[in-house]
């Protein structure tokens, strides 16, 4: 797999979303500026100018209409993504961290830090699809972490739950519609935090990366453990494909805590698992730095990556990918 390597941002990468379609991929990233490329060729799209502080989290809904973004400066601004208007800012009392449409798009939910006597929140906006609407001030409903701050969330299949990852390393279970947590399970280690989240395309299973070189997937209905993959250095970042059965995880350790003594300084390499078997079945090398982003294309043409160098880089996999069978699964076929 050759990559489109994209040079649009100046500073590290902190998400990658591909749109429904997989046709167009938008990155963010600590240089206040989301950008928005062709995944085909690579060809920036434009970019949306408004946030005054880093980025740290953008999605756009499944119609390709509006797009969301959070960031250092304490707002979610909403954009059309047509235009490159931001028509619409939240403020919040600390920096946003994380958001995520809704499957049909009418609800963002947005993570907030805990700092400076506050605590972490998961809230909830009422969207209006119609980017010409006027949209809501008001915050429909907020979760406070009071055990520990959220870093991650996601809506599960059919928007029934909210789905968060904690600082401390579990994982909550939340009700969407009142915002009650159901279930909290350590998935996984005490004190290392859940780095993100990720959703199989049907929203019933999930992928969560920690920095305990760890990666686990939980169902969505009970929070139960399915599928563990280890790994040998702090993961940033977990995604799961379409069409085959891998999963793709990304980290490495920042620059500061690799000792000139370790092996394969830094480990900067996107990691593929077989999603069943748990087994590593390759790597990508390219970055030069930890791998801070993976996202896949929906329709499982290839996926993208962000890291600490500050790139973008957009694999499209090749025939071998699709013809790759495991060594399990060719006995499966023999038979």
């Amino acid at each position: 797999m050759r990559p489109i390597l994209l040079q649009g941002h100046e500073r590290a990468l902190t998400q990658i979303r591909y749109t429904k379609d997989g046709d167009i991929l938008f990155s963010t990233a600590k240089d206040q500026v989301i950008c928005a490329w062709f995944s085909a060729n690579g060809e920036r799209l434009g970019t949306y100018h408004g946030h005054q502080g880093a980025l740290w989290t953008v999605d756009v809904d499944p119609t390709t209409t509006l797009l969301a973004s959070g960031a250092a400066d304490n707002t979610v601004r909403l954009w059309d993504v047509r235009t490159g208007k931001c028509i619409k800012v939240w403020d919040f009392n600390t920096a946003v961290k994380r958001v995520e449409f809704s499957e049909d798009g009418t609800q963002l939910l947005a993570v907030t830090e805990k700092r400076m006597g506050f605590l972490g929140t998961i809230v909830v906006l009422d969207i209006d699809p119609d980017v010409n609407a006027e949209q809501s001030d008001e915050k429909k409903l907020t979760i406070t972490c009071d055990e520990s701050k959220a870093t991650v969330a996601g809506w599960s299949y059919l928007s029934k739950y909210i789905i968060a990852g904690h600082e401390d390393g579990s994982v909550s279970q939340y009700d969407a519609k009142n915002g009650e947590i159901i279930d909290n399970v350590q998935a996984h280690e005490p004190d290392m935090p859940v780095t993100d989240l990720q959703w199989a395309p049907d929203r019933t299973y999930l992928i969560t990366s920690s920095k305990d070189k760890t990666a686990k997937v939980l169902s969505a209905r009970n929070l139960e453990v399915l599928k563990t993959y280890v790994a040998d250095t702090p993961l940033n970042t977990a995604a799961i494909t379409p069409k085959k059965d891998f999963v793709i995880l990304g980290g490495g350790q920042a620059a500061m805590d690799v000792t000139t003594t370790s092996s394969r300084q830094g480990k900067f390499e996107a990691r593929f698992y077989h999603k069943v078997f748990e087994d590593e079945i390759g790597r990508v090398k390219g970055h030069f730095g930890p791998l801070n982003t993976i996202a896949v294309d929906p329709q499982g043409r290839g996926y993208a990556s962000g890291g600490e160098d500050g790139y973008v880089r957009v694999h499209q996999f090749d025939q071998g990918y699709f013809d790759f069978l495991y060594e399990v699964e060719r006995e499966q076929a023999r038979k």
